[in-house]
């Protein structure tokens, strides 16, 4: 199929997605889950939560600003053969925002991607990133206004040639707070 096929069919699933418009809804949520450190041998596992606001302006697309906090747990890592020592895992704080593509209504399937400025702190370490995610989250909704998901995203925070990435598992619930007429 060529270009103007596929753009075409994209600009009619897109204004079906509209025809809603106009409907702003504003809800409030929760989180909790577990932090798996990717390719980083001197922190391990630990637990991630935090709070979400997700915007919701067409029935396909939803803006979502969020407060997440991890305390990633301590790892021994051996020096030389008999000689081994223990560093505290970072605890990471970031602030940021998800944009969220929503298949479906009472079931839902939302890819999702995000910015954010992550702020990693303990001893010997405190720095402020710019970190991207990217994730797939399933929402079953509960009741009218009550909604429970399931979240994979994968965390990167750059600083010049090293990077922190960090895989996380979560569980969330959220309810519609107000829309708007």
């Amino acid at each position: 199929m060529k270009k103007a096929g596929w753009a075409t069919i994209v600009a009619l699933a897109l204004a079906a997605n509209t025809a809603h418009a106009g409907v702003i809804t504003v809800g409030g949520g929760a989180f909790g889950g577990m932090s798996l450190p990717v390719l980083q041998e001197d922190q391990d596992e630990g637990s991630i939560y935090g709070v979400r606001v997700p915007v919701k302006f067409t029935a396909l697309f939803t803006a979502e600003p969020y407060y997440a906090s991890t305390a990633l747990g301590d790892k021994t890592l051996e020096v030389a053969p008999g000689f081994s020592t223990t560093r505290s895992g970072s605890d990471v704080t970031t602030f940021g925002a998800n944009a969220l593509f929503t298949f479906g209504t009472g079931t839902m399937l939302f890819p999702y991607a995000g910015i954010g400025s992550t702020h990693y702190k303990r001893e010997g370490q405190d720095e402020t990133l710019v970190s991207f995610n990217a994730g797939l989250g399933f929402g079953i909704t509960l009741i009218p206004k009550l909604m429970l998901d399931a979240r994979a995203e994968l965390q990167a925070a750059r600083n010049g040639d090293t990077s922190r990435k960090i895989a996380n598992v979560m569980l969330g619930v959220s309810y519609s707070l107000f829309s708007s007429p």
